[in-house]
């Protein structure tokens, strides 16, 4: 390492140290002051998309190596740490190259059907009542060479997040989980701010290492940063780096693309690891779902379909919800009128397209909402309306909260807990309350019924109110 740039680490990291005791205010000013967007010779640095063998292998290699030094995962015999979602078609694996060489990486996850990592252990409902499209930034590694390189490599990736989710995604809203020791970092730099006070004690993506949430709304971001960094010029001005500067290195696609063609697929996921293998039976049938593209089948170890169509247990309720249709955005309103932990059947107004995943929002409660990737099946058409049956992709914690609560008998529990916006589903935004709201907000808040449906010989006596 350059000489400057140990003593510029130690340093950082004596400063750190003695900032310790000090109130969170304090310390995240004085994180702010050592902020440092080192910038590279003209040609030096290159940020894009991870396309080739070589550069994916590389990213692989590397998140594999990081995870392991920080104990969120055990060592893998392949050197490499590959996930499912590294195969999803929402999934982008980023990367900064140095002198032609990988030095750092980061992916983002768009809302899928498959899920998100984060959905699994924090509540998104808070976000998800906003207006604009999710995503999970995860799988971020900076190589040893460049982690005292006054924070370049991390800041340009941050850029390349920033960029790709605006430009191609259209994403509005980031999310994150990462060890509470790291949170500080994230709210103090980049104006995360905390999804939930709670700490996760064990997130079993990372090897059972404790997390935390945090989301950024990309829309307030140049305003939030541009606050917390007043004055400041040059490599000092993280705002300025982010929003103002650019950066010739940065290359970015026209479209979306998927990251894993079927051979890449077939090589990281199936021959040089075992992430596949690893899954239950009913999430390969969904990653099957998902990865529908030509030949992507091939690549895809066996389904077991069979698993996806085993009836659950079912309960009937009457909750309200919205469906928004693929391509146009045309929204839809639908009556839940039963559901399972992987599928519910609706009434709609029309005819649905089949084989297509489409996003749900299902208000379970008052102040509980959840937002579903689903596809539907078996429309029939009953006194002018029609009911279909909906397949759940990944579902959510709000919706597996629910769920479990009408299997413990705590319907009515289950649907008054967790915030919510009260006019979650309004076309326009919230304003004074008017009468039609007030009647909409007071249905909301009635009492549901819910009782479990099974076979009549097997029907047990009602529960719930």
């Amino acid at each position: 390492m350059h000489p400057v740039r140990l003593a510029r680490s130690l340093l950082h990291r004596l400063v750190r140290q003695l900032a310790a005791p000090l109130p969170r205010s304090r310390r995240q000013r004085i994180a702010r002051a050592l902020v440092r967007c080192e910038s590279f010779a003209p040609g030096r640095l290159e940020l894009k998309l991870a396309e080739t063998d070589a550069e994916l292998e590389a990213c692989f290699r590397l998140l594999h190596d990081a995870y392991v030094e920080a104990g969120f995962m055990a060592r893998d015999p392949s050197g490499l740490r590959v996930t499912p979602y590294h195969a999803l078609p929402a999934t982008a694996i980023l990367c900064a190259k140095v002198d032609g060489r990988i030095a750092g990486t980061v992916s983002v996850i768009a809302d899928n059907p498959f899920g998100m990592p984060l959905q699994r252990i924090i509540d998104l409902s808070g976000v998800r009542t906003r207006r604009g499209e999710i995503a999970e930034v995860s799988g971020l590694a900076i190589h040893p060479d460049f982690r005292h390189s006054g924070g370049g490599v991390l800041f340009a990736l941050m850029k390349l997040v920033y960029e790709y989710c605006t430009r191609l995604l259209g994403v509005r809203h980031l999310v994150i989980a990462v060890h509470p020791r790291h949170f500080e970092l994230f709210e103090a730099l980049l104006c995360f701010r905390r999804l939930s006070g709670r700490v996760v004690p064990r997130y079993a993506f990372a090897n059972g290492a404790p997390a935390m949430g945090g989301t950024l709304d990309l829309q307030h971001a140049p305003e939030l940063l541009r606050k917390q960094y007043p004055g400041r010029s040059g490599a000092g001005n993280l705002h300025h780096f982010l929003f103002e500067s650019s950066l010739p290195g940065l290359n970015l696609p026209a479209t979306r693309q998927p990251p894993l063609s079927p051979a890449q697929v077939e090589e990281f996921c199936i021959r040089r690891t075992s992430v596949f293998a690893a899954l239950s039976a009913r999430r390969r049938a969904l990653l099957r779902l998902v990865l529908n593209a030509p030949g992507y089948a091939g690549a895809l170890p066996d389904a077991g379909e069979a698993v996806v169509l085993r009836r659950h247990r079912r309960f009937a309720v009457r909750r309200d919800g919205r469906l928004f249709l693929p391509g146009s955005g045309e929204r839809i309103g639908l009556q839940v009128i039963e559901v399972s932990r992987h599928g519910f059947r609706a009434r709609v107004a029309a005819t649905l397209p089949t084989a297509e995943w489409m996003t749900a929002l299902v208000q379970l409660g008052a102040e509980r909402v959840s937002r579903l990737q689903v596809m539907a099946s078996r429309d029939t058409v009953m006194d002018g309306s029609h009911l279909c049956g909906f397949h759940i992709g990944e579902p959510d914690l709000a919706w597996r909260k629910f769920i479990n609560a009408l299997y413990d008998g705590q319907g009515h529990a289950a649907a008054e807990t967790d915030s919510l916006a009260p006019n979650a589903f309004c076309s326009r935004p919230p304003g004074p309350p008017t009468r039609t709201r007030r009647r909409t907000d007071r249905a909301l808040r009635q009492p549901f019924l819910a009782r479990r449906i099974d076979p009549p010989a097997a029907r047990p006596r009602r529960v719930g109110t």
